[in-house]
């Protein structure tokens, strides 16, 4: 594996300040969040890409800690059919890194004149987006050079998690204070485990990979999926470990290993530690991310993942992910910062 540092390596590093910048910018606008969603019973997350499965922890984090239905947009609905619905009581949530996909923004503007009430989450100051949103939570990431997102990502993240607490999340803001450290510390202890080079050298032999997480770590385990796939080209399927069960579960083999990631706590954890030991019996390897001792227990091997209540633990247990998918893609011989037939910014239709 070369040691030469990678851009997106460099910037995985600089997640701990532009999550600190982000959360104290943002943080301050709970109540602002609050008066605009007021009059809301339900929430809907447009995006795409990694984007999208930021939304997929939004979902989970409205739904399970502030009591609301939470709903990913189609947004073909708005820009093909270009069928008109009613969303008054909607507050639709568009999340965009560059804020500059046309098909965002014109689905934003398709909700706001459907009636709903709209939110921008982007690191695009000034960008579309920011300025077709009534509120634009803005993120502090700095440029992000390398194209598969990380600091992107996990600034998106700590923005959902505020618009959580600002629509009355059953959850301690000081919870957020914590995860820049958190993922400062996280990053030096994958980096020192001497688990990371082992699970490289034994993905690089296979040529794909199941990963599977579920509720509030589901958007884990599709993001990881995504950034293997786009970094690695290997096979990568991202499943709900329930999903996954119903008969997925049948291409897990000696040759197609599992990547499972759960939170340290929470009432996933024991569903995922079953899968691993299932995995494991069946023959095949299981590398747990996070979960805890007792998902290490039950895998192959592990990586570690953040000490953070379940709420905001996906903005920490991304973070191993995106250290095995910078050091497999090396190991592979591929440009991390620049996957094949990709852009920092993909226009849909």
């Amino acid at each position: 594996m070369s040691s030469t540092t990678s851009r997106m390596r460099a910037e995985i590093g600089e997640q701990p300040e532009a999550l600190r910048r982000t959360i104290g910018a943002l943080l301050p606008r709970v109540a602002e969040i609050g008066a605009l969603a007021g009059g809301t019973r339900q929430v809907l997350f447009i995006a795409r890409g990694s984007s999208d499965n930021a939304a997929v922890y939004g979902r989970y984090l409205v739904e399970s800690r502030a009591g609301r239905l939470g709903t990913l947009a189609a947004p073909s609905i708005a820009t093909a059919y270009r069928r008109d619905l009613d969303l008054s009581g909607v507050l639709a949530v568009a999340i965009s890194q560059s804020g500059k996909t046309e098909e965002i923004v014109e689905t934003l503007d398709w909700a706001a004149r459907c009636g709903a009430r709209t939110v921008a989450v982007t690191n695009g100051a000034g960008s579309p987006l920011a300025e077709a949103a009534e509120v634009a939570l803005v993120t502090d990431a700095g440029e992000e050079l390398a194209v598969p997102a990380t600091k992107t990502y996990t600034t998106q993240l700590a923005a959902l998690a505020v618009l959580a607490l600002g629509l009355g999340a059953d959850a301690d803001p000081a919870d957020l204070l914590r995860v820049p450290d958190e993922v400062g510390r996280l990053i030096a202890l994958t980096e020192a485990s001497e688990q990371l080079p082992a699970i490289v050298e034994e993905l690089a032999e296979v040529q794909g990979t199941v990963v599977s997480g579920r509720g509030i770590a589901f958007g884990t385990a599709l993001e990881l999926a995504l950034k293997i796939k786009e970094a690695c080209y290997l096979h990568a399927m991202g499943l709900s470990y329930a999903d996954l069960l119903h008969g997925p579960i049948a291409v897990v083999d000696d040759r197609t290993p599992a990547l499972l990631v759960a939170a340290d706590s929470g009432p996933t954890l024991p569903g995922t530690i079953a899968l691993a030991r299932r995995v494991r019996g069946a023959g095949a390897r299981a590398y747990g991310v996070g979960g805890g001792t007792g998902l290490a227990e039950a895998c192959s091997r592990a990586l570690p993942g953040p000490a953070l209540p379940e709420w905001v633990a996906p903005l920490g247990l991304i973070v191993p992910g995106q250290l095995l998918v910078e050091a497999l893609a090396r190991r592979l011989g591929a440009d991390p910062d620049v996957p094949r037939g990709l852009n920092k910014v993909t226009q849909t239709d």
